[in-house]
């Protein structure tokens, strides 16, 4: 008797043709677009670093100006030096911001020293509170030592007991305590300042400049048009108040 062969059913080899086509044509597919996706994503995070690195070395102000926020007003409280000198530093701190403490401490005396007391160098304090109610109530605390021919006494003071880490605690009665320390003559006018609503247009004004520059951390500096952020070197700002001066003919 002759051997029955099961025939195979006739679509089972064109199903297996279709597949070995179709699938690796899918495969290239997304590869393909795989591919180009992250060559557009790579393309656009090197355009958005180019323009970052752009405006932070070339900042300009809305009609393309070099930026000057110097005010050089005279017998303000809250800025030492010369209103005519060539060159204005402009700090935008936080008097709970420990790094604005290691300038206040370690960078800020050389450079009254060198710059400040030779008439080339004025340095002009901007409040920019960032770490809370304590650093506004701080900021206008500050305004109020200011008021009574302090300021750079109180500031001083409030730097001073600055921690290692963290942020120092500054409740109103510590406020006032550090008044007295800065020899603040007046200390119930210092304490009914602490409430004065002009005082505290003064801080929301600095603190409203800085974010049209769009400084968001402290500290924060302006030497003449240059920006410098962070902590930097003593030598960093000496760098940047030389070439200031050439550039001003201070030299």
């Amino acid at each position: 008797m002759p051997t029955l062969t099961k025939p195979e059913p006739a679509a089972t080899k064109p199903r297996r043709r279709t597949a070995s086509i179709v699938l690796p044509a899918i495969g290239l597919a997304v590869l393909l677009l795989f591919v180009g996706l992250l060559s557009y994503q790579g393309a656009s995070a090197q355009r958005d670093a180019a323009e970052q690195q752009q405006g932070s070395q070339d900042p300009k102000g809305a009609a393309g100006e070099k930026l000057d926020m110097s005010r050089r007003i005279a017998d303000d409280p809250t800025a030492i030096g010369s209103p005519d000198a060539p060159v204005v530093l402009v700090e935008y701190a936080d008097y709970r911001c420990p790094f604005c403490a290691l300038f206040s401490q370690d960078t800020l005396p050389p450079l009254v020293a060198k710059y400040v007391d030779s008439g080339d160098l004025r340095v002009e304090w901007r409040d920019l509170p960032v770490f809370g109610a304590e650093s506004s109530a701080a900021a206008v605390a500050g305004r109020a030592a200011g008021e009574q021919g302090r300021f750079w006494e109180y500031n001083k003071a409030v730097y001073a007991i600055a921690p290692d880490r963290g942020h120092a605690e500054l409740p109103r009665e510590r406020l006032i305590q550090l008044a007295g320390e800065a020899g603040v003559p007046d200390l119930k006018k210092f304490e009914a300042d602490l409430d004065s609503a002009e005082l505290k247009a003064a801080v929301s004004k600095d603190a409203q400049e800085a974010a049209s520059l769009g400084a968001t951390g402290t500290p924060t500096f302006l030497v003449n048009d240059t920006p410098l952020v962070g902590a930097q070197p003593l030598a960093t700002f000496e760098k940047a108040i030389e070439a200031a001066l050439k550039t001003a003919g201070g030299n």
